[in-house]
């Protein structure tokens, strides 16, 4: 995730801010033809990774037996270069989207930045009737909704089963617990406990939250990550890897992980729904009931693991709004919905979805509901997605020892600071 943008950028979001609350409140454009009939294109920014986005094009491209005369261009953008890309397409309005699937912690900024239209009012009505409270959420900035929720997400302990049985082992519960059940594996099979994913700083949350902190307390306009629980999740993170329990790498995490766990070459690593079809895709998991999912272990002050997600959210200079506000609809209707959590086990956003066969039949799903409900929401702020880069850094320096926890803490809460201008 990247900071800031240049002051053109800003510049002309401020200008496309400005045409945009010109227009009609509801965010029609009036891009129907006679009869109300929709036409045109419609481009989809799809940040899927490799495992779903050939299920999600599938869908996308489905719009069409609803509205013949729309054309859905699928374009999948890679996750960890989307909201630089994002940001520069809407700023100069070249060649920019009209729809994007935003992470959950994008959408304040961009809505703040004037890029996002705002969602309709009976649509904004049902996000606020009809989905998850926390999903809702996610969608608004200065209570206005600017997004409405695909899918929720949280993370927990995925493990292979026949490792952890051979070893004698169960599930750990907390970070003491799966030191020991590492030294098991070890011992036993010859295999390593876990692989622990370095490169990326959302892997620190559930750390931090088991220690009983965050990174900022919103409210009180306070920056947290550098506090007692911030060193303690640090110094963590580098016990993991110093005690033999976790390998990490500091380079294409994700890759290097799922080569692991797939592989048989680790027994657990810490995930989440998005990475349940391509564990699937593994030798270890051809039967896929090898597949265990467990809450991610509790620290010292407990267990806790993110909210996160991503939401669908229309252009605010797109030409064809009313379609692409008709591809969000249909992309996050209830049917999409159950359709994605049978094929790849995605959690819906729609509580009603939760009562279909093919979401009640999914055991990944059943298991991530209630790790959902008991998620701890992230202060939806603009800067939200901005802090990540900074932490990122000093995550990875702690967990391959290239600084000390306590170091690592100070420098990101340094950062921190200088992004939450006016912050303590």
């Amino acid at each position: 995730m990247r900071r800031g943008i240049a002051a053109t950028a800003l510049v002309a979001a401020l200008a496309l801010a400005a045409t945009a609350c010109g227009g009609d409140k509801d965010g029609d454009s009036g891009d129907k033809k006679a009869g109300g009939e929709l036409s045109g294109t419609v481009t989809w920014w799809d940040t899927a990774n490799d495992a779903e986005k050939a299920t999600f094009e599938k869908i996308a491209k489905a719009f069409t037996a609803k509205h013949p005369k729309v054309t859905v261009k699928y374009v999948n953008v890679p996750y960890g270069d989307a909201q630089n890309k994002v940001k520069n397409a809407f700023s100069s309005g070249a060649d920019a989207p009209d729809v994007i699937r935003a992470d959950v912690g994008w959408v304040a900024d961009f809505a703040s930045l004037g890029y996002l239209d705002r969602v309709p009012a009976e649509t904004a009505k049902k996000v606020d009737s009809e989905f998850l409270p926390q999903a809702a959420a996610s969608g608004k900035f200065e209570g206005t909704t600017y997004a409405v929720p695909q899918v929720i997400d949280t993370m927990g302990l995925f493990y292979n089963k026949k490792i952890l049985k051979d070893a004698g082992v169960e599930a750990p519960k907390s970070l003491a617990e799966l030191k020991t059940a590492a030294e098991a594996i070890k011992k036993k099979t010859g295999k390593t406990g876990l692989y622990l994913r370095g490169d990326d700083s959302y892997w620190f949350l559930p750390l931090i939250y088991g220690e009983g902190g965050d990174l900022v307390d919103a409210k009180n306009k306070t920056v947290t990550v550098d506090g007692p629980a911030g060193v303690k999740a640090f110094k963590a993170a580098r016990d993991l890897v110093t005690s033999g329990a976790a390998i990490t790498n500091a380079t294409d995490g994700w890759n290097n992980m799922q080569t692991a766990f797939k592989s048989g070459k680790v027994a657990m690593m810490i995930n989440g729904p998005w990475a349940v079809a391509d564990a699937y895709a593994g030798d270890q998991f051809k039967d896929k009931s090898n597949l265990g999912i467990a809450a991610v272990p509790a620290g010292s002050a407990g267990q806790g693991a993110p909210q996160g997600g991503h939401d669908l959210a229309v252009y605010a200079g797109s030409k064809n709004r009313d379609a692409a506000h008709a591809f969000v609809d249909y992309m996050t209707s209830q049917e999409v919905q159950a359709q994605s959590a049978k094929e790849l086990s995605l959690l819906p956003t729609r509580t009603a979805a939760y009562d279909l066969p093919e979401v009640k039949n999914n055991e990944m799903v059943q298991f991530f509901k209630p790790a959902v409900d008991k998620a701890v929401e992230r202060a939806w702020i603009p800067e939200n997605g901005s802090l990540f880069a900074p932490l990122q850094v000093q995550y990875t320096k702690a967990v391959t020892g290239a600084s000390s926890p306590e170091d690592a803490a100070k420098a990101a809460g340094a950062e921190f600071r200088k992004i939450l201008k006016g912050w303590k």
